[in-house]
């Protein structure tokens, strides 16, 4: 029985640019699965950092390798959510790089500071603190990995819903260089240079160079720019000491990422109501005039990886990691060129972070590491919300200022071990100690005749700040995790898991403090102000059974999942037109919304078809996933008007009913038919996907107008690699019926509070919340894109 290891000792390099995305075949933790898998062969992952197969973890998790995901074309991390069960991957409405995901309808789509991610981003074992940076191309990728339900016994920061994982290729130990090129349609011109080479026997260095362009898919008919285009550099470096046998594996990297392709500008789902400008009939054109600052997006980080095995039971490994990235962003909501709802915005990120892990192993019946994880991080975010034509005679240049300075200090000491029983029961117990600090400094101050300096603007301030508040707030909270793993034989593993998730809270950064209800008639206390900006941490707890097997002698790979989610004190962020001290102004608003139920489940698959095949040298393969979860709130509490005349007297009131979960489809699947055959020497890669995701509501409050119906999607692939991987060439096709989906959007339009209902004037408009033109815009995700890409390895 032939053996195929993969203990990736992680790695502190950020993948910045490549081939990533869907895979031509589903596999499970391992690369390359789908061959793997199809010729019978055990799978050593690592899933629970140590060395077992695949079929004894009991934990659901899919992987991508590097390989499978060059042969497919894949284009960035996005493309990843596909052909996974349960997951939502988009880039966040205006921007290119700031990264939105959601796992078994768990997650976080507001990119502002003061919010924790749902889904934790992993860079070769980094926790990426905040969303901006992260949907970059990944180049040298070894695999990606996604693992769902809570993650806090394992890695270093707690997630609440799953985790994504880039995991990068280890050095080699001889010379290497490759050169990749790409070229396709909307003048797409990628070019990647990687080269590794020893300096002595114990030393590696290496490095690679990025050069990713695109033109746009539409244009901004108003200031002439490309839209949706791309403009990419990206480096790193890195040095690797030890390794491959040796018992200890050191790596120092550092990286360099600039994004200079433009703000993506959205297309008005309605007519102006002020200017008449009508709906654009290509939905990647838009209208936004808005171009200060100009869209710019550099991440950079440093990282030192070590592992070092001190005895032949326990290993020690150490992760190092300094990271830092600045964003500046030109919002145009209303998408046209007037400035009636225009935000320019700066994202400023730093994080220094710090884990250690110690592993026990002894050879027989106990498994298990301990850790502990130290993060400090800083997220400053800017910006102005500019209505100059809210009311220009009394109002002239309206502006709403907001800085939000948020830092987060958190600790964590956890532990899983794994104890085996017997050959056919194990059990498996962890848990996790999370202590979050949350600082937040919040501005709000109005500006009249123009923007505010911070962007270079005229303004001057008006009245005192609506909100200027500083405070903190600790959370602390132990989460545990369990399973049990019945194996009637070796090829087939049936268990059941618990686990609790955890995500501490914070400060709205975008909260008035002056709307803060007041004890007594006058100004809130400080104290008022602090907890009507303040929301509470929430929770979950998972329940799940499955199974994992390799039936009919390795023909088929099969994982099955079943889970239940109970999620307490829900975060929403959201935001809306306000009124402060009677002058129109955007506000957040953000709900713990009581409880949620999920509840569902996952297949994956993969098969081998036809043993004549295989035995020509061909093989004919075809792996799936499907995805079924039915999310909804028991319990949503919203404060509602007890008279529609008088607004700013309410009551608290269920509106579960009237709600719904965001960014999660109610079913997800693909099919992937993958075809291999020995030519000339080499061989030649066809394949072709389908994926299908049903109806997504964008926010909580369903809009006829901006919620996606389902929609499928078909890619293909022919590429041919030379003997010996010298070389290869591909043709890659995405999208190819060129459907038309929405991705992410935005509303400013007024609602029934408690249907959350479209409300309408007499004329059957809608009625603005913000701004005079109304606020209806949304984002699309790709066309169809065709494009070659070659390949040359010495």
């Amino acid at each position: 029985m032939r053996k195929v290891r993969f203990l990736a000792i992680s790695s502190s390099v950020l993948a910045l640019s490549g081939g990533l995305g869907a895979a031509p075949a589903l596999a499970q933790e391992a690369a390359p699965a789908a061959e793997t898998v199809a010729e019978g062969g055990d799978i050593i992952v690592t899933a629970r950092r140590r060395e077992e197969r695949l079929v004894d973890v009991p934990i659901a998790v899919s992987t991508f390798s590097g390989a499978q995901l060059e042969k497919s074309g894949a284009i960035d991390v996005t493309e990843i959510a596909n052909v996974s069960p349960n997951v939502t991957l988009e880039p966040s409405r205006g921007t290119n790089s700031t990264l939105s995901a959601f796992i078994r309808g768990v997650g976080q789509q507001d990119p502002v500071s003061g919010f924790e991610q749902g889904v934790g981003i992993y860079l070769d074992d980094v926790y990426l603190n905040r969303p901006q940076a992260a949907v970059l191309d990944i180049y040298d990728v070894e695999r990606i990995e996604v693992l769902r339900g809570p993650q806090g016994t394992l890695y270093g920061r707690n997630t609440i819903g799953g985790a994504v994982k880039y995991v990068t290729r280890q050095l080699p130990q001889d010379f290497s260089l490759k050169v990749r090129g790409t070229y396709g349609t909307y003048d797409q011109a990628d070019l990647v240079v990687t080269a590794s080479a020893p300096v002595s026997d114990l030393i590696r260095v290496g490095g690679s160079v990025a050069r990713l362009s695109r033109g746009g898919f539409g244009t901004n008919l108003t200031t002439g720019q490309d839209n949706y285009n791309k403009d990419i550099w990206g480096a790193r470096a890195s040095v690797d000491i030890g390794g491959y046998g040796e018992p200890v594996l050191i790596r120092i990297s550092g990286d360099y990422t600039k994004d200079k392709s433009n703000a993506r500008g959205g297309h008005r789902l309605i007519p102006g109501y002020a200017s008449g400008a009508p709906v654009l009939s290509d939905v990647y054109d838009t209208r936004g005039g808005l171009n200060d600052p100009r869209q710019e997006v550099e991440a950079y980080g440093f990282a030192i990886n070590a592992s070092a095995e001190l005895t032949d039971r326990l290993t020690f490994r150490s992760i190092s990691s300094w990271r830092k990235d600045d964003s500046a962003s030109p919002i145009d909501f209303d998408a046209l060129p007037t400035v009636d709802l225009d935000v320019p915005a700066y994202y400023r990120n730093e994080q220094t972070s710090q884990e250690f892990q110690l592993l026990y192993d002894d050879g027989g019946m106990v498994q298990g590491m301990i850790g502990a994880y130290y993060l400090s991080a800083k997220a400053d975010t800017q910006f102005d919300t500019r209505l100059f034509t809210a009311n220009p005679t009394l109002l002239p240049g309206l502006t709403a200022f907001t800085q939000a300075n948020v830092d987060t200090e958190t600790f964590a000491v956890f532990g899983d071990f794994t104890f085996d029983f017997t050959q056919q029961l194990s059990l498996s117990v962890g848990g996790r100690y999370t202590w979050d600090e949350r600082r937040a400094e919040i501005l709000r101050q109005n500006y009249l005749l123009g923007g505010s300096p911070v962007f270079g603007g005229p303004g001057v301030a008006a009245g005192a700040p609506s909100t200027d508040f500083s405070g903190k707030a600790t959370f602390k909270k132990f989460t545990p995790r369990a399973s049990i793993s019945f194996k009637p034989t070796p090829d087939h593993n049936i268990y059941a898991s618990f686990s609790q998730g955890f995500k501490g809270g914070g400060f709205d950064p975008r909260g008035v403090g002056a709307n803060a209800p007041a004890a007594t008639p006058g100004r809130p206390t400080d104290a008022e102000v602090a907890d009507y900006l303040s929301f509470e941490p929430e929770t979950v707890d998972s329940y799940e059974v499955g199974y994992k097997g390799n039936p009919f002698g390795g023909a088929l790979y099969i994982a099955a999942a079943g889970f239940y989610m109970d999620y307490k004190d829900v975060q929403i962020p959201g935001s809306a037109g306000c009124t402060v001290a009677g002058v129109p102004t955007f506000c957040g608003i953000i709900t713990n919304a009581g409880k949620a139920r999920f509840k569902g489940f996952e297949l994956e698959a993969n098969a081998r078809l036809g043993q004549n095949l295989a035995t020509a040298g061909d093989r004919l393969s075809l792996s799936g996933a499907l995805g079924f979860i039915d999310a909804e709130y028991k319990e949503y509490i919203a404060n509602i008007p007890v008279n529609p005349a008088v607004p700013t007297v309410t009551q608290p009131t269920d509106v579960a009913a009237y709600r719904q979960v965001q960014n999660t489809p109610k079913w997800t699947a693909s099919a992937t038919l993958a075809y291999s055959t020995p030519v000339g020497g080499g061989d030649l890669d066809f394949s072709t996907t389908y994926s299908y995701r049903s109806k997504v509501y964008q926010f909580e409050i369903p809009n006829p107008y901006l919620d996606q119906k389902g929609f499928g999607l078909v890619d293909a692939s022919l590429v041919y690699s030379a003997p010996g991987g010298r070389w290869s060439f591909g043709v890659h096709g995405k999208n190819i019926f060129d459907k038309r989906y929405k991705t992410s959007g935005y509303t400013f339009l007024a609602t029934d509070p408690t249907t959350g209902a479209l409300r309408t004037l007499p004329n059957g408009r809608f009625v603005p919340t913000l701004g005079t033109e109304g606020t209806l815009t949304a984002y699309y995700g790709n066309p169809r894109q065709v494009f070659a890409t070659a390949t040359l390895a010495f």
